[in-house]
């Protein structure tokens, strides 16, 4: 078991005044086993908006905004100390051959993963990425095998090249660029597996990073990252992986919420009346205690 302190903080620069703004933020470490929170704390600047905790249709922890008086700077800081330790997943071996798995999510058994085989916005039903998917899903093959070597492939077949890409890169593209990061890495995963019929959900939060060899880690360095949920069946139900890094989450990976796709679970969303142009500064610390 891992135990992390996290401090993740979004600051927003307007041009103008905001004279109205609603925010949902998806910033709350999902209690899960495996994954226990210890402590988790949301501040907000301005303060004295109305606040409302909640979860949304996907269990997520929530918190809707608003902010009804003039403002210049929009700030959320989360702190939390939450501790990791997601259990293996079976031997791949062990795992139902792939169609018997996307028959089970089309039968009752699968009614909570079913929802996760549909097209959404950021993974559409691309035939490109399933004819890429498929070839790690010869007849017979037991899903994990499969979802395992498609998350090699994705490493080893593309580039982690930050700035080629937008969160508006549709598949196809990233396809043909051979490039991206984390976010279209996971998508791409995600539309092939689901072109064959195999639910696969989105799932965003930290990833431990280290310093090279002989340099200090840089405060702030560390980023949000995404990965994939892939179902197995009713017997062994989900597991991530992580294409950006060809790993299957255990302890270094803290997650957040998961979603169809990154637009269900974006860190910070919103809407305003006023701001004119906006300046983003995105800081993130994970450190291992």
């Amino acid at each position: 078991m891992t135990r992390y302190t996290l401090w993740h903080r979004t600051a927003y620069r307007y041009g103008r005044s905001v004279d109205l703004a609603s925010h949902l933020l998806h910033l709350s470490p999902r209690p899960l086993p495996g994954q226990v929170v210890r402590a988790a704390e949301i501040e907000v600047l301005p303060e004295g908006g109305h606040r409302t905790d909640g979860q949304d249709h996907f269990g997520n922890g929530v918190t809707w905004l608003f902010i009804g008086t003039t403002h210049d700077a929009f700030e959320v800081t989360l702190k939390a100390s939450v501790e990791v330790d997601f259990p293996p997943p079976p031997p791949a071996a062990e795992s139902l051959p792939w169609e018997q798995v996307r028959e089970a999510a089309r039968s009752p058994e699968g009614w909570d993963a079913a929802e996760f085989t549909l097209p959404s916005h950021h993974a559409p039903a691309e035939r490109a990425a399933g004819v890429y998917a498929a070839e790690s899903f010869p007849p017979g093959r037991p899903v994990l095998e499969g979802v395992r070597e498609l998350c090699a492939r994705i490493r080893r077949d593309f580039a982690f090249k930050a700035g080629v890409t937008t969160i508006s890169t549709p598949v196809s593209q990233v396809l043909e660029l051979r490039a991206g990061v984390c976010q279209d890495f996971a998508h791409l995963m995600i539309a092939g597996l689901r072109a064959l019929g195999l639910p696969a959900r989105y799932c965003s939060g930290y990833v431990r990073t280290r310093p090279p060899p002989g340099q200090k880690r840089r405060q702030g360095a560390d980023q949000s990252h995404a990965w994939v949920g892939c179902w197995l069946g009713p017997q062994h139900g989900w597991v991530d992986l992580d294409p950006t890094n060809d790993l299957v989450v255990s302890d270094e990976h803290l997650l957040l919420a998961w979603g169809r796709d990154f637009s269900d679970v974006s860190p910070v969303t919103g809407i305003l009346l006023g701001g004119g142009r906006q300046k983003l500064t995105v800081g993130v610390e994970l450190i291992a205690e």
